[in-house]
């Protein structure tokens, strides 16, 4: 018996086999360890960033090379690291509403790792009527696509993540260095992605009889990228499902953001998303959207995620958040990271408390270039739609890894769960 959640089954009707997410499944194996090696040398960095002000961390800050593509983000705590070619570069540190910082490496290595950001302390403007009706400023985000995203295939390196929690405590954790092929913007093929290298591990002495599994792996969050796939957020007919808002303008890089409030109609019947876009006023592009999908119809709610559950088991979605961020270089705009955080609880029949699981998966994209056939990612090289990386991946045993491969940092509960796992192997 299984539990088959689908997180964007209303948008995605054609593809919906191709979309496939959180299930619920009975323990049958264990998992076995195994070791990769590491790759070349490299210089290995590590840093936090923070407000200038308070000192308080920011967390999915953008942290980019200069004159190169390698790229990654802060996590929860505000921390990154970066593996470089050389020790020779330039940080540039990006975050919204905060001064754009470029920090030589050495200099980083002087200031203890340490990146203080100032908040943009500007006069806003006058912002007209036209400006400020959001369902203008969406239908202007949507017109330019063609102009602010990639119009060529590009290949691209990033790092996944998917862990599990049981209440507080991971119980599953699994990553992979994967490389995609992404489709023009404009294209309506689908992005692929390949899988280079993955670990993964599962606590079985803190599961009842019952684990999620993660089927779509890295393309859970592929599909999340809704200026390729605007009908995963904005459904076909947005502007008839969704009420738009102008909220406020913030600044990044001395440059001027709206903030789009949105919100599903009254009248929808299905669940459906609310949330925040955050729209460059220069050129109309996307630069984040963070939302959430409406868990108040129950029965709903669980028949938008629930395909199938078990008889003696009651299943109810208690979360579902996403967050998807677009880096910009050279006028153009491309996918950088991206985040989904879902929550189950689980009532048992004859059985006094009920369960809580948490799943989050997230991407960076770490590097980029242009594609082209000789770099393409072959049909049979492709991961299935339907993969479980906690399948194909090995074991954590080998503290080297990634090798000068970028990934993001752990936040501290999972880093405390890496290193159970690794103290686990060692016996």
């Amino acid at each position: 018996m299984l539990i088959n959640s689908n997180l964007f089954q209303k948008a995605l009707k054609s593809n919906i086999e191709r979309m496939k997410s959180i299930f619920v499944v009975i323990i049958t194996s264990l998992l076995s360890v195994s070791q990769l090696a590491a790759q070349a040398p490299f210089a290995e960095i590590r840093g936090k960033v923070t407000d200038s002000a308070t000192g308080n961390p920011l967390a999915y800050c953008n942290i980019m090379v200069e004159h190169t593509n390698i790229a990654t983000v802060t996590n929860n705590e505000g921390e990154f690291s970066l593996k470089l070619p050389s020790a020779e570069a330039t940080l540039i540190v990006r975050f919204l509403g905060y001064m754009e910082q470029k920090v030589p490496v050495s200099r980083l290595q002087d200031q203890q790792g340490l990146i203080r950001l100032k908040q943009v302390a500007i006069q806003l403007p006058q912002i007209d009527v036209i400006t400020q009706d959001g369902s203008a400023l969406v239908r202007a985000m949507l017109d330019r696509v063609d102009q602010n995203y990639p119009e060529n295939e590009m290949l691209m390196t990033a790092f996944y993540r998917e862990s599990i929690r049981k209440g507080r405590n991971y119980v599953s954790l699994a990553e992979a260095v994967v490389d995609v092929q992404k489709q023009p913007y404009t294209s309506y093929k689908y992005d692929a992605a390949r899988l280079y290298k993955a670990r993964k591990q599962s606590d079985y002495t803190r599961l009842d009889t019952l684990v999620f599994k993660l089927m779509g792996g890295p393309y859970n969050s592929l599909y999340l990228d809704v200026m390729k796939n605007p009908g995963i957020l904005l459904t076909d007919k947005p502007f008839e499902s969704y009420r738009f808002q102008f909220n406020k303008v913030e600044y990044m890089d001395n440059r001027m953001v709206y903030v789009v409030d949105f919100n599903h109609s009254p009248y929808a019947e299905e669940p459906m998303y609310s949330g925040k876009l955050y729209i460059d006023a220069t050129n109309m592009a996307l630069k984040s959207a963070v939302f959430s999908l409406n868990l108040s119809n129950r029965i709903e709610a669980m028949r938008f995620f629930i395909r199938k559950k078990p008889f003696n088991a009651e299943v109810t979605p208690i979360q579902a958040d996403y967050r998807i961020d677009y880096i910009e270089k050279d006028g153009k705009w491309y996918y950088g990271y991206s985040r989904i955080d879902v929550g189950m609880k689980i009532n048992w029949k004859r059985k006094l408390f009920h369960t809580f699981y948490y799943s989050t998966l997230e991407m960076a994209i770490t590097d980029r270039e242009h594609s082209n056939e000789s770099k393409a990612i072959r049909f049979r090289d492709r991961l299935r739609s339907d993969v479980i990386i906690s399948d194909a991946a090995e074991g954590f045993n080998d503290p080297d890894f990634w090798g000068p491969y970028n990934v993001i940092e752990p936040d501290k509960p999972i880093e405390a769960a890496i290193r159970k796992i690794k103290k686990e192997n060692e016996k």
